[in-house]
């Protein structure tokens, strides 16, 4: 396979720290040119020490001396700030971008790093979430490849290698039901963030893990599906699958049904992407049928947990609505976190977002920016 050199964009999150074990065990296979981190300047230095990048990022400027101290007798350039992102995706050197940033702050980089020519490895759903029409036009104008690192989004990847374009009849996106899969409103009214943060299956950021808990994050799975796949909004279903076995699945034109199966290790699907279109060898623990003799699936609650239904609403409008959706999200669920509002209350300012926000038909990039401001100064009340 030939060598790829990659950049990582969130190397000190979740997936960051896993891509970065699949760069561990491959080492000739891959090179790290840019590492970026945006406050976690220790592990930041760690990463830098173990990988000897060409640059890093600390997007905290306030951290900029601390790396720069513990990286002055070392090759690396050091960079701060959110303008230094959209500089170093476009380095020569870079084959691949992993776009492991969490929300909207993915959204620059990624063009810049199509602009310049870059293979993307896509872990930021929010990027296609806002502006997905923007950038699979770029993408394919640039002759670019977008490669999916979400289990699910990959799961319908894999499935789809050697499939004549027009064979999908509908894909189908499963999700865990998080850790309230079953429960009802009067139940999550008094849900701490102790307990939304334990999810059942897999190892993710808190925002990840809250939006999983709210259902959100599938509801922003279902919209990037739309845009990586081509997809229209009644081609596109859900179905919780607790085990998390099943990724997800294709239903063909002829009625046949494809699935991509394994156990819940975000690993796979990361170096999937990072070796496209070829398959290497991993050690991940494997998957056993007799391990697992019971694999359920059941229709999602969406009267229970909205938020899937907002998603579902905002795709069907289109425009600039996905973008507020995603905006009022990403604040509320901050809110949350810092135990401002109630779980519930979630739900609540997103509605009132997407009521409240001037909706936009065809939104230009300059649009989707003024948008998402406009969205967080609605929901600035809450801090």
């Amino acid at each position: 396979m030939q060598h790829k050199t990659i950049a990582i964009l969130g190397s000190t999150g979740s997936i960051g720290t896993q891509a970065l074990d699949v760069v561990r065990k491959n080492p000739s296979l891959y090179s790290v040119e840019v590492l970026t981190a945006q406050r976690n300047a220790d592990l930041l230095i760690q990463q830098a020490l173990e990988f000897s990048p060409k640059a890093v990022v600390i997007g905290d400027e306030s951290k900029y001396a601390e790396v720069c101290d513990a990286l002055q007798d070392k090759e690396i350039e050091v960079m701060a700030g959110g303008k230094a992102l959209a500089e170093v995706v476009v380095r020569p050197a870079v084959d691949v971008v992993l776009t492991a940033l969490v929300g909207y702050a993915g959204l620059l980089p990624t063009i810049k790093a199509i602009e310049a020519g870059k293979d993307i490895a896509l872990a930021n759903k929010e990027t296609l979430v806002v502006a997905g029409e923007i950038i699979m036009d770029l993408a394919r104008k640039q002759g670019v490849k977008i490669l999916p690192v979400d289990s699910e989004h990959s799961a319908i990847f894999q499935c789809l290698v050697g499939e004549p374009e027009d064979g999908i009849e509908k894909i189908i996106l499963t999700a865990s039901g998080g850790p309230f899969r079953g429960k009802d409103r009067a139940y999550l009214e008094t849900v701490t963030k102790a307990q939304a943060l334990k999810h059942p299956n897999w190892e993710m950021g808190a925002k990840i893990t809250i939006d999983s808990a709210t259902m959100m994050n599938k509801g922003l799975e279902v919209i990037e599906a739309k845009w990586l796949f081509g997809l229209e909004p009644d081609q596109i279903g859900v179905v919780v699958h607790p085990q998390s076995i099943v990724h997800s699945l294709v239903q063909f034109k002829d009625s046949s049904i494809k699935a991509q199966m394994g156990l819940p290790d975000m690993r796979l699907p990361i170096q999937y992407a990072l070796t496209y279109p070829e398959r290497q060898f991993a050690d991940f623990p494997r998957f056993n049928f007799i391990d697992y003799p019971t694999l359920t699936f059941e229709q999602p609650d969406m009267e229970t947990f909205q938020n899937l239904r907002f998603a579902f609403d905002a795709m069907e409008k289109g425009g600039n609505m996905p973008c507020i959706l995603n905006a009022a999200n990403e604040v509320a669920v901050d809110a949350f976190l810092k135990e401002q509002i109630s779980f519930l209350e979630i739900s609540d300012f997103i509605a009132d977002c997407m009521a409240k926000v001037p909706f936009i038909e065809h939104p230009t990039y300059e649009d989707y920016v003024e948008t998402d401001a406009e969205t967080r100064l609605q929901l600035s009340v809450i801090g």
